[in-house]
């Protein structure tokens, strides 16, 4: 298992940046798929961006070149750089880790516990 605690969220102003960072803590942070999720009020959860072990990333087309998914396995972080936010990106973003691809695509794994981004208008 490895245990998520994700930081860095707050309120923005459209067109700023934030940096999310998902620390864990367990065994074999390295062998995990990586991902941040993203829900917002009445609305379904997201995947937002992904990274693999290898360091290949993926993105939803709604932040793809806005955001940038990055991992430093010697601090056990996967980090979200953000930028250009837009007010559709307030969200609750949650961080994931996965033992393989195909557990990330469908969400298992572990869950950090969220942190808010706000994005006003």
């Amino acid at each position: 298992q490895v245990q998520l605690v994700e930081s860095g969220g707050g309120l923005v102003q459209p067109g700023g940046s934030l940096r999310l960072s998902c620390a864990a803590s367990g065994s074999s942070f390295s062998t995990y798929v990586m991902a941040w999720y993203r829900q917002a009020p009445g609305k379904q959860r997201e995947l937002v961006a992904r990274i693999t072990t290898g360091g290949s990333t993926n993105y939803a087309d709604s932040v793809k070149g806005r955001f940038t998914i990055s991992r430093d396995n010697a601090k056990s972080t996967v980090y979200l750089q953000m930028n250009s936010l837009k007010p559709e990106d307030t969200a609750v973003y949650y961080c994931n880790a996965a033992r393989g691809l195909l557990l990330s695509t469908v969400g298992a794994g572990s869950w950090g516990q969220g942190t808010q981004v706000t994005v006003s208008s």
